[in-house]
């Protein structure tokens, strides 16, 4: 199974548009701009959201297919992941098919909306056809209730502890969300006593964001940045574009490795 990317830029989300940050990409030509820029900023991943011609989120396997072979000619070497959300529109049925469509290198699957229609049975045999397929599952989970359903799947064998890759969600698309470290510990409680061997990352809402991923950096975690989650900068400043936020990350994993190794070496 791929490995998690270190460094994943999520560049759009499904909710935002220009309106709300100019430099946000929208087109499949613009999100290939803008993965150019963040692979060379330091990001080694991608998060996909993909727009209708209105600018609404849409799921459709033929169009991520189309748009991750633009991006493989233009960012070889990043690992593309497409996002299954359903944002309200698309029930569990049809965010299965477009992934197995779309045959992506990995996903983001939300376990709570997999689980929305009752049918855990269909879900695990999603996720086993997903294993068979070579397509990296990165389970996103929200809080407790989250916690618990995941807990159910690895206790009775449906998902496998070794191979799980998660990302926790530090807030929910709210106004005026503001996440904080702390908000990871729960998480990170959880893990050690649930799955301590698996892949996780985080991301965060707000003007912590960088505070946020740093925390994960300095755990152990992986991180995921951009203007899906946050616009701002560590000191208070709007980043012009989604390279600005992978930099800034990219420098604060860079400096938090150098000084875990200068301390092992002491």
């Amino acid at each position: 199974m791929r490995a998690l990317p270190k460094l994943m830029v999520a560049p759009n989300g499904a909710r935002k548009t220009k309106a709300d940050h100019p430099a946000l990409p929208m087109t499949v030509d613009e999100v290939v701009t803008t993965a150019v820029e963040c692979h060379a900023a330091g990001a080694d991943g991608l998060h996909l959201h993909l727009r209708d011609k209105q600018g609404g989120h849409i799921l459709d396997a033929g169009l991520y297919r189309e748009a991750l072979g633009a991006l493989r000619q233009a960012v070889p070497d990043m690992a593309l992941q497409i996002t299954s959300e359903a944002v309200g529109i698309y029930g569990p049925a049809i965010q299965r098919q477009v992934v197995e469509g779309a045959k992506p290198q990995a996903a983001s699957v939300s376990l709570a909306e997999m689980l929305a229609d009752g049918d855990k049975r269909a879900a695990v045999a999603f996720y086993d056809r997903c294993v068979q397929a070579e397509i990296a599952v990165q389970h996103i989970l929200y809080g407790p209730q989250d916690l618990l359903a995941m807990s159910d799947l690895l206790d009775d064998g449906s998902l496998d502890r070794e191979s799980l890759q998660m990302i926790f969600v530090l807030g929910r698309y709210t106004q005026g969300q503001q996440s904080t470290p702390a908000d990871l510990d729960p998480f990170l409680e959880w893990m050690e006593q649930t799955c301590p061997a698996a892949q996780w990352a985080v991301c965060a809402f707000g003007k912590q964001e960088t505070a946020c991923l740093g925390a994960a950096l300095a755990r152990g975690g992986h991180v995921r940045v951009g203007f899906e989650n946050s616009f701002w900068n560590a000191d208070g400043s709007m980043a012009a574009s989604n390279a600005e936020r992978v930099r800034e990350i990219k420098t604060l994993s860079d400096t938090l490795a150098s000084q875990s190794e200068n301390t092992n070496t002491v």
